[in-house]
């Protein structure tokens, strides 16, 4: 066969592609208008999660599941647009990891603001400017990003799911031979988790390490400096023109981070795979036992408990603490409902989502 015969062959498929998400896409509208006369979210990802997995499983051919995942995600990105046009804020600057993070759940369609701190994410859902944020809660090599917990205890948020994202550092340079290069930018977190590279490839040159707010901002700065670099994303060297001369630079090859996506209100149904986030503050905090007590019940009831950490109250000058829970199992579970109810303490429920991480 041909390759004109076999180019002739995707167009014939690409048409009926075509005619079955136009198909697809009228059957969104319908759920659209039934949704806004209902009031119902627009927005399920425990819903997404189930056609995805679903098609994964049934797959017989050369599409595997994260491909599948990549390619479904921005047709429900597409889906959400037509059903009710979103805009999303994010933790910014464009080109940055979190900005990498919502557009592989919210596609090219939606809206977004590129916001320079994770308060003003919070504050931009909170006040319904964006109709949903994302920020980073952590990394597997960093630990928590407090900045978003502080702000889940203070403002009034819910979230809606996570996003787990491979985190790959590029190094970026206009520079034609690394001998020529005498700065390098990046944000702390970059030198951190590329020092190897750095001490293999600069270790005998006199190159000026410079720390900026963001990665993306590294980008831009050698893309003006024709003898500077960029540790940032490999998306950040495209936006700002500078090449990437080295892909996957950071010493580990299992760096991930974990993304929130925030919305004002939202309430999931059970989906058998859930992880539920709360914020707990137990009043007799200093009485002794009490936080043993309560982490018994979940032993007893058989319930994963994934993440405590613990988090200084800032309130008076006593030595307070609350505690950020992370634990298998969904709010409306009824064994989840029981502890709770057991427990003498003051719980923020943060929301209840899709799990997918360990």
């Amino acid at each position: 066969m041909t390759l004109e015969e076999l180019r002739n062959q995707i167009d014939a498929i690409d048409n009926q592609l075509l005619v079955l998400m136009n198909a697809r896409m009228n059957v969104v509208q319908q759920v659209g208008e039934l949704k806004r006369s209902s009031q119902a979210l627009i927005y399920r990802p425990e819903r997404e999660k189930a056609i995805v997995d679903r098609l994964a499983h049934q797959s017989d051919g050369l599409l595997r599941s994260d491909a599948i995942e990549a390619i479904f995600q921005e047709i429900f990105a597409v889906a959400r647009n037509i059903e009710l046009p979103e805009r999303i804020a994010y933790l910014g600057p464009e080109g940055s990891f979190t900005h990498q993070a919502a557009e592989s759940r919210f596609g090219a369609m939606s809206e977004y603001d590129a916001l320079p701190t994770i308060r003003s994410v919070f504050e931009s859902v909170e006040t319904g400017r964006a109709k949903f944020g994302i920020v980073p809660i952590e990394n597997n090599q960093e630990g928590l990003v407090f900045e978003t917990v502080d702000n889940l205890n203070e403002k009034d948020i819910r979230i809606a799911a996570e996003i787990v994202k491979p985190i790959h550092f590029a190094f970026a340079t206009k520079a034609e031979k690394l001998s020529e290069i005498q700065r390098i930018y990046s944000k702390d977190i970059g030198f951190r988790q590329c020092k190897r590279f750095l001490d293999d490839y600069f270790s005998g040159y006199s190159v000026e390490i410079i720390p900026v707010e963001s990665t993306s901002k590294a980008a831009k700065m050698a893309s003006e400096d024709p003898y500077a670099a960029a540790i940032c994303s490999d998306i950040a060297g495209k936006i700002y023109g500078v090449p990437v001369l080295f892909n996957n630079i950071q010493d580990s090859i299992v760096n991930r981070t974990r993304f929130l996506i925030l919305a004002k209100e939202f309430d999931t149904m059970p989906s058998g795979n859930d992880k539920t986030t709360v914020i707990v503050q137990f009043p007799n905090s200093d009485k002794s036992g009490t936080l043993s007590r309560f982490l018994r019940e979940f032993e007893v009831y058989d319930i994963n408990l994934t993440k405590l950490a613990s988090h200084p109250s800032r309130q008076g000058d006593r030595f307070g603490f609350w505690f950020l829970m992370e634990f298998e199992g969904h709010a409306k579970d009824d064994k989840v409902q029981k502890i709770f109810r057991q427990i003498q303490s003051e719980i923020k429920w943060l929301g209840s989502y899709v799990k997918l991480v360990d």
